[in-house]
């Protein structure tokens, strides 16, 4: 009986402690997964419902201005295989603006496409040093830290300071990650397209690509595509002239609204 009251009384004790706890604060570091949810062809589709309550107050942007026909074109840059410098050339032809997220590695080992990007005039972001889930990283300086080298390899490599545009790594985050990055006086990018692009040895084909590109494209769209994809490198041309001819307009993320 008395090892009983003992268990008892320290698991009071326990249940005592945790009550102590705002549930606000141990949920805020909760590591979510970013995904959205497609409605019919042409509707902008709605956000996580974990996130949807913070995700504006969080400076999170998953669509721009989804009352007109404009995208934002953006690329996850994790390493290359030849094939930016071709997309490069295609967004040239076309007279587009795009955002590449950068990871400190890429930009040590591919100097001269990150400076031709920036001398063409796309925004070239923050992708993190490391590629960590930046959920998962509760040390503040360490958190910090995954910025900050990115910002200062392109900065000793172009002279410029990099824009204040963040994608999370993988699609990680938390409530806690977000408002960090904002704290840090960034923008979180998300994106209201993506398709599985990202596999070097398993691409899909130009035709599927196409239409699932073309289906999945709204107003406001933020477009995720991956330059290691041949597929996307090929199509990318013809993507851009339907959307033109659909009446869309490409913006930069610095045209994201505001209110």
């Amino acid at each position: 009986m008395k090892s009983f009251k003992k268990i008892l009384s320290l698991s009071l004790v326990i249940l005592n402690l945790f009550a102590s706890v705002p549930f606000a604060l141990t949920n805020d570091h909760l590591e979510l997964n970013w995904y959205f949810v497609k409605r019919e062809q042409g509707k902008t589709p709605e956000a996580p419902k974990e996130s949807v309550s913070f995700l504006k107050d969080c400076d999170g942007f998953y669509v721009g201005d989804t009352n007109s026909k404009v995208v934002y074109l953006t690329f996850d840059q994790g390493y290359e295989n030849g094939n930016t410098n071709i997309i490069l050339d295609t967004l040239k032809e076309e007279d587009i603006k795009a955002a590449f997220f950068v990871v400190k590695p890429y930009i040590k080992q591919e100097g001269e496409i990150v400076k031709r990007m920036v001398d063409e005039g796309h925004l070239v972001c923050n992708h993190s040093s490391h590629h960590p889930s930046m959920a998962s990283i509760r040390d503040n300086d360490k958190f910090k830290l995954e910025f900050t080298e990115v910002e200062e390899e392109f900065k000793n490599l172009t002279g410029k300071d990099m824009p204040k545009y963040f994608r999370p790594p993988m699609g990680k985050y938390s409530k806690y990650s977000l408002n960090e990055t904002k704290n840090l006086g960034y923008k979180t990018i998300f994106w209201s397209f993506a398709y599985k692009d990202w596999l070097r040895d398993d691409q899909p084909s130009e035709s599927y690509a196409t239409e699932k590109i073309l289906n999945g494209v709204h107003p406001g769209a933020i477009i995720l595509l991956h330059s290691v994809s041949s597929t996307n490198t090929k199509i990318l041309k013809n993507i851009i002239k339907e959307l033109k001819n659909q009446g869309y307009e490409f913006k930069t993320l610095d045209e994201l609204p505001t209110a």
